[in-house]
This record gives C-alpha cells, sequence and structure tokens, in this order.
C-alpha cells in the first residue's frame, strides 16, 4: 500500500507536467488559427484598398489621350500657345481627380506638358525614356508601374497610355498616383502591413523602419534590374533581417532590430495586375501570451474546483445540522407569521370601519356644503330684497295708474288709447314675470352636472338678477364678449351664482365713489375662456388678498354679510376644474379673474 502511495505521489508530477506542455501546445495552435482567421480578414481589407484606389485612375490615362489638346500638342509639340493649353487642361484635370502628377511625353521621352507646369521641380523638359511604363506606353501597351520620382522623389503608382493619332502613336501621358493616404492609415494599427515589389523590396508600409529593406536576398541581378528602371533613384535598399518557419502549418517570421527579435505570423497575397505582394503580419507575443494566459486560467479552475470539493466535503458534516436549525427557523417563523396575519386582520377591519366613517363624513361635508352654497344664494338675495321689492313696486304702481287712466280713457269714448295703456300694463307684467322666473331659477338647488355651458346666455341671466342692485349702487356694467359662441364646462345655475356674487361685490365696491364704473370681459386663452370682473373701487389691500377667499371673512359692516360669497363662489370654480383669482389692477379697483376650461377644447380632446 505505502508503495503504491509513494509510486502515485511520484508519478503525478510527471503526468501535471506533460498536460502542461501538450495543453500548451494545443493552446497555442489554436489561438494561432484564429489569429491567421483575423489577419486573412485584414489581409483581404488592404488589398481591396489598395485595388479599389487604383481601379479609380487605370481607364484615365487612355481617356485623356484621346482629347483634342493632347493630340494637337504632340502634332506640333514646339507650339507655345499649344503647351500653354495643354498644362492649364492637365493642372484643372489633376486638380479635379486628385491625382499626384499628369504629364505628357514626346516619342524620345521629353515631357512637354504637365500639371506642375508652374511650380517648382516641374517635370516640363524631363526625359522619363529609361521607365518602364513609357516603354511600354510608346510600344502600344498601356502599362502600369510603381516608383520613386527621381525629380519629385515622391513615390507613387504611375499609369501610362499611348496617344495614338490615325493608326500613328505620337507619344505617352501618364497619371501619378500618390498612395500616402492609404500608407498612413496603416500606422498604428494591430497589424503590420508592408507591400513588397517583385524583387522583394518594400515600397508600401505602415512602419517607415522598413522601407526600401528587402525580404528577399539583393543580389546582383535583382539590384541590376532595380537600377535599371530606375524604381527608386537614389533611395538606399538594404536586406530585412529576417528569418522564416512554419508552424503547424503558418509561416512566421522573426525580424531582428535594435536588440531585439520580434515574431510574426505572416500571411501574403499577391496582385497580378500590380505585381505587387501584399503582407500583414500579427505580432504572437500577443497569441502566445494569451495562450499562456488560458492554461495559467484552466490550471487555477482546476485547483480551484479542488479546493472547492475539499471545502464542500468539509462542509457536508454541517448540512444535517444547518438543515435542522433551519427546520426549526422556518416553524417559528411560520408561527410568527401566523400572529402577524391576525394582528392584520384586525388592523384591516379597524381601518374599513374607518373608512366607512370617513365616507359618511364626506357625504355629510358634500350635504353641509350644497346647504351653505344654497344659504349664501339666499343671502344674497336677502341684501337685495329692498332693490327688488323695488323693482315690483314700481311696476305695480305703474299699473295701477295705467288701469285707472285706462277706464277714464274708455268712459271718455277714447279706446284706441286705453288700448295702449292695457298693452303697457302687460308689458309690466311680463317684466314682473321675468324677474320672478330669474329668481325662483337662482334660488333653487342645483343639481346639474358638468357640461358645455353658453357663457353669453348665463351673462345675460346674471344681468336680470343683479339690475337691482346696480341701480341701487348708481353703477354701471359694461359688458364685452370676444364673439358670442363662448362655452365652458360648467353647471349654468352655480357658475350664475358666482357672477352674481363678484358683481355684487363691484356694485358695493364702487357705490358712493365718483366712477361706479364695472366692466365684465371674457375670451378664450388657448384652451380656456378666461372671465374678468373689474371695478374702480379701492382695490383689495395686500394684507388681506390672502384671505378674501376663507370661509366667514369679511371687510364689509355688521349685518351687510357673512363673508361666504367669495369663498363658495372659490369652491364652486374649483369643481368646474377651473381657478378664481383677484389681483389689483394698475389703474385702481381690482380685478376678479375666473378661469375655465373651454368645452370646445374638452370635445375636440375626447374625439
Amino acid at each position: 500500500m505505502k508503495l503504491r502511495y509513494a509510486l502515485a505521489f511520484a508519478i503525478l508530477p510527471v503526468v501535471v507536467v506533460l498536460a502542461i506542455l501538450q495543453g500548451g501546445a494545443l493552446l497555442t495552435r489554436s489561438y494561432m488559427d484564429e489569429a491567421s482567421s483575423q489577419a486573412s480578414s485584414a489581409l483581404r481589407l488592404a488589398v481591396a484598398a489598395l485595388a479599389g484606389h487604383l481601379s479609380r485612375y487605370e481607364p484615365l490615362p487612355a481617356l485623356i489621350a484621346d482629347h483634342d489638346d493632347i493630340e494637337g500638342l504632340l502634332q506640333a509639340p514646339d507650339s507655345q500657345s499649344l503647351r500653354k493649353v495643354a498644362n492649364e487642361y492637365l493642372k484643372e484635370i489633376n486638380s479635379l481627380l486628385e491625382s499626384s502628377d499628369i504629364y505628357v511625353m514626346t516619342p524620345d521621352g521629353n515631357t512637354v506638358a504637365a500639371s506642375n507646369y508652374d511650380l517648382p521641380g516641374t517635370f516640363v523638359g524631363e526625359n522619363f525614356s529609361y521607365r518602364p511604363y513609357f516603354l511600354d506606353a510608346i510600344a502600344g501597351r498601356p502599362a502600369r508601374f510603381y516608383a520613386l520620382g527621381t525629380t519629385s522623389l515622391k513615390r507613387g503608382y504611375y499609369f501610362s497610355s499611348p496617344v495614338e493619332v490615325a493608326g500613328k502613336i505620337l507619344g505617352v501621358i501618364v497619371f501619378k498616383v500618390d498612395i500616402d493616404s492609404i500608407e498612413s492609415s496603416w500606422r498604428g494599427g494591430e497589424y503590420k502591413i508592408f507591400v513588397a515589389d517583385p524583387e522583394g523590396i518594400v515600397f508600401m508600409t505602415g512602419s517607415p523602419e522598413w522601407l526600401y529593406n528587402g525580404i528577399l536576398p539583393l543580389d546582383a541581378p535583382r539590384l541590376a534590374r532595380t537600377q535599371a528602371s530606375r524604381r527608386y533613384a537614389e533611395a538606399e535598399l538594404r536586406p530585412l533581417p529576417i528569418t522564416e518557419s512554419v508552424y503547424h502549418g503558418q509561416h512566421l517570421m522573426r525580424i531582428a532590430g535594435e536588440g531585439t527579435t520580434r515574431e510574426y505570423l505572416r500571411l501574403s497575397h499577391y496582385m497580378p495586375e500590380a505585381d505587387w505582394t501584399v503582407n500583414v503580419l500579427l505580432d504572437t507575443a500577443s497569441v502566445r501570451t494569451q495562450a499562456r494566459t488560458t492554461l495559467i486560467a484552466i490550471l487555477l479552475f482546476i485547483c480551484l474546483a479542488a479546493l472547492g470539493a475539499a471545502v464542500l466535503w468539509q462542509r457536508r458534516a454541517r448540512v444535517v445540522e444547518r438543515l435542522r436549525l433551519q427546520e426549526e427557523a422556518r416553524n417559528e417563523l411560520e408561527h410568527r407569521v401566523e400572529e402577524r396575519t391576525a394582528d392584520l386582520a384586525r388592523v384591516n377591519e379597524q381601518i374599513e370601519l374607518e373608512i366607512a366613517e370617513r365616507r359618511l363624513t364626506e357625504q355629510e361635508l358634500r350635504k353641509t356644503q350644497a346647504d351653505l352654497i344654497q344659504a349664501g344664494k339666499l343671502a344674497g338675495l336677502g341684501q337685495m330684497s329692498a332693490a327688488l321689492s323695488h323693482e315690483f313696486n314700481q311696476p305695480l304702481a305703474a299699473a295701477k295708474t295705467y288701469a285707472d287712466s285706462a277706464a277714464m280713457l274708455i268712459d271718455r269714448g277714447r279706446v284706441p288709447e286705453a288700448q295702449d295703456n292695457v298693452r303697457r300694463i302687460s308689458g309690466l307684467i311680463d317684466r314682473m314675470a321675468s324677474i320672478s322666473r330669474h329668481l325662483r331659477n337662482f334660488a333653487r338647488k342645483p343639481n346639474e352636472k358638468l357640461g358645455p355651458v353658453p357663457l353669453p346666455e348665463v351673462i345675460a341671466d346674471t344681468l336680470e338678477i343683479i339690475a337691482p342692485r346696480l341701480k341701487a349702487a348708481d353703477a354701471k356694467l359694461t359688458v364685452a364678449l370676444e364673439g358670442d359662441g363662448l362655452l365652458v364646462k360648467a353647471g349654468p345655475v352655480r357658475l350664475q351664482q358666482v357672477l352674481v356674487n363678484i358683481i355684487s361685490n363691484a356694485a358695493d365696491a364702487v357705490e358712493g365713489l365718483a366712477d361706479r364704473r364695472i366692466v365684465l370681459s371674457a375670451g378664450r386663452v388657448d384652451a380656456h375662456v378666461v372671465i374678468e370682473v373689474r371695478d374702480h373701487g379701492p382695490g383689495v389691500p395686500a394684507a388681506i388678498a390672502e384671505r378674501i377667499f376663507d370661509p366667514f371673512f369679511t371687510t364689509k359692516g355688521v349685518g351687510k354679510g357673512l363673508g361666504l360669497g367669495l369663498s363658495i363662489s372659490y369652491n364652486i370654480v374649483k369643481d368646474f376644474g377651473g381657478n378664481l383669482s383677484v389681483v389689483n389692477h394698475p389703474e385702481g379697483g381690482a380685478v376678479f379673474r375666473i378661469m375655465l376650461e373651454s368645452a370646445d377644447a374638452v370635445q375636440e380632446a375626447a374625439e
């Protein structure tokens, strides 16, 4: 038994080490494959960007070669006027197409017109007969070529096309395209991208230190071919210190520099139309670090799992005790819940009783409020009783006089005049009946629902009731309505009571003053109708402005009011969903403002 334990402890470390090594290799291979897939996508994007950028300009040389100004210049290359026209045309086209340069060469390779004719380092007068793009084009074939400019010392891609007139090649037109914008987009990214020419020389890269370095051996034939075309002018060509290897089907490249060597995963794509090879490099340090991190995480997980199993094993003995304690706690909790439920049931019964009592109290309060409103109306009628008595007595006295006079006129045979007196008596009776009807309606207890109320009709009925009070105060009421179709959301009788109370207070305010004018105005403001009653009295003192709508608050003498009119009016307007307020007018007097919802706006919202 002891031997078995000893062998197990001896073999276990070996198994763990082998598992770590094998697992690390598998993880590294997996992450390498994933990184290769991602780098392949980046390579496709880089190739597509290069191909798309160059394809914009490929058909242009042949199109511009057919232009009359270009053909005319090559037919008479010594003509200064034709050169000027061609230069201006090429400059305009170059600016429009955002190319680097455009220029025209004669069959001997001399440049006779260029878009940069007016700039330092112009191509005009230069000879580029050694360039492959010129040799191919003068032979009748469109050509493409990448090189470092010998005059401008700027890198670019050249498109050339022969200028042919009547079957004869008179010259060559060349487009030079700047590719710095694409190269600048490669800098600072996750991937290192570079483009190599057929000789393996890096001529585009996001890493400037690799520019003009060779990834293939710079032997004599390669250097001779490069120098013959002067592709890189006088630039110094150096070999890039690299070593290549293959790891499970993935191409790896190690590049030495500044005392360190970095390993990259390399993917390449050959572009036959440009004779380029586009390369994408991904630093494998991050891939290997990720594999190591994952392996460490797995080992930690295994260790934690083992530790967790040990902890669970130790806690297993406590489970039964904990379950027992939980069962006791559950029983205790259920007992307390039952007690609490019984307490809550008793509280709910008490709350239901209180709610019933409050509802009963609310009903009593509403009834009392209705009685208080009716008492306010009757009190108002009582205050106007003297004026109303005069309104009834005067027509009665006049009717008596007209009746006596009619009898005398009949005795004298003056029947038409007697008939006129009878008609006057009938008119007086109609007037008293109208006053009586309005007073009966006003004194009636309202049991009405809110609805559309024509404001002009309510104001007309109010004037019938309030007329005696205005006459007694010798006050003049002016009514100003904006339109005749004002509809408000209210109850007609209670709204009439509000207007009677406010106009009566206005009559009290101006009674005995020199200016006894009262103005009642109404108009629409947005979705509301605003009614204003302005008097020319002393106004509302600031000290009582906040208390003027309180019940039983009055500034009148004893026996002249209960102090309920404005309080009742305020509550009635609130029931309508409106607002009643009072302010002092800048020119003197008080302004009571009633704001009610417009019945038209309410109906439109409902629709």
